[in-house]
């Protein structure tokens, strides 16, 4: 597939910059694949107990986001170098300790090094890792407990710099409330961006779904940075994928490995979600499964497990918009992307979502 193919035109004043002052209050986009090419239907995440069924099972994501993104100065040199602005992002901890991480400031960044991300906590330059660095912290604390002091929330940058054009400004703390589902796991803080799909569940929508008798089921995979970088390839084979850690414990394990009656159906919650599913093996073992996955999911892709997809509209050019157009073809996604642009849906991390249905 070539990456043109995957592209498209979007107003710059349809991404979200803010999510809905309520999270079910998202407008979600129905498609159902058993009606062909009719008209989707259009909804708002509220209606979700009325779309799905009794007996449905439900996968999400129950990963933390990591106050990943860095924002400090470079120390001041003899002779007054130094000083100025740094902007990060960190990946993570690797096992003696040190982090790897993204950085830019003006002018070039050199070995030895040290920036102050604040009063607290300084990190040194040690050498260049790929597109970033391997930095050693001034503390041996986990990096959630430092990064919760120092860090900032990692929204994706289309959001920052849609912002910066609006003249937006927001607190951090408005962030890292919305930025965060309301089932993330306490203990399972992995993750340098959020599972966007599950931002638009609540824990009032969530009774209501399990009045409805459908089940939900927590899986685990850490966002990593590959959901920032752009596909630098002409095609989607050439391009490689980051590999993304996960878990899934022994009792989701179990369940999965019961599989979903009729008419009941799986359905994920996400496109990390679903990466993670479709990666475990045909034969599930018994007790919980730890490893990774740099799966690319695209058009032709045979599916083992899910069924259903519900996830919110995604960046042209990107894996993620691939993996969707594995559900409903390609040239159908883009239709139903127009629609969308349309009827004026809000795309990206802080938008609306669409429910795909067999």
């Amino acid at each position: 597939m070539l990456i043109d193919e995957l592209d498209y035109d979007l107003p710059g004043d349809r991404i979200a910059t803010r999510p809905c002052a309520r999270r079910e209050d998202a407008k979600l986009m129905v498609v159902r694949l058993s009606d062909g090419v009719a008209p989707p239907q259009h909804c708002s995440v509220r209606d979700l107990p009325h779309l799905l069924r009794d007996g449905d099972l439900l996968v999400r994501n129950d990963t933390g986001v990591l106050a990943a993104r860095l924002q400090g100065r470079r120390a001041v040199l003899e002779g007054g170098r130094g000083g100025g602005r740094v902007e990060g992002l960190f990946l993570e901890q690797l096992p003696r300790g040190e982090w790897r991480v993204l950085l830019e400031g003006k002018g070039r960044l050199r070995p030895g090094e040290r920036i102050d991300l604040g009063e607290t906590l300084s990190i040194t330059l040690r050498e260049r890792s790929g597109h970033g660095w391997i930095v050693e912290p001034s503390s041996t604390a986990p990096p959630a407990a430092l990064l919760s002091d120092c860090g900032r929330t990692p929204l994706p940058p289309y959001i920052l710099r849609a912002r910066r054009t609006r003249g937006e400004q927001i607190d951090d703390a408005d962030d890292r409330r919305w930025y965060a589902t309301t089932f993330a796991r306490a203990g399972a803080c992995g993750s340098v961006a959020a599972p966007t799909a599950g931002l638009h569940l609540s824990e009032a929508l969530d009774a209501r779904l399990h009045e409805r008798g459908v089940e939900t089921l927590a899986v685990t995979l850490h966002v990593g940075e590959g959901t920032f970088r752009p596909v630098e390839s002409a095609t989607l084979d050439a391009h490689k994928m980051h590999e993304e850690a996960f878990h899934v414990g022994a009792e989701a394990m179990a369940r999965l490995a019961q599989g979903v009656a009729k008419p009941g159906r799986l359905i994920a919650l996400g496109t990390t979600t679903t990466r993670l599913l479709e990666s475990l093996p045909e034969q599930l073992p018994e007790g919980q499964l730890s490893g990774s996955t740099d799966l690319c999911i695209a058009p032709g892709h045979q599916w083992k497990r899910v069924e259903g997809l519900m996830t919110n509209f995604h960046l042209p050019r990107s894996t993620l918009l691939a993996l969707v157009a594995a559900f409903t073809g390609l040239d159908r996604l883009l239709e139903l992307y127009a629609i969308a642009i349309e009827h004026e849906y809000r795309f990206y991390s802080y938008g609306d979502a669409m429910l795909i249905l067999p």
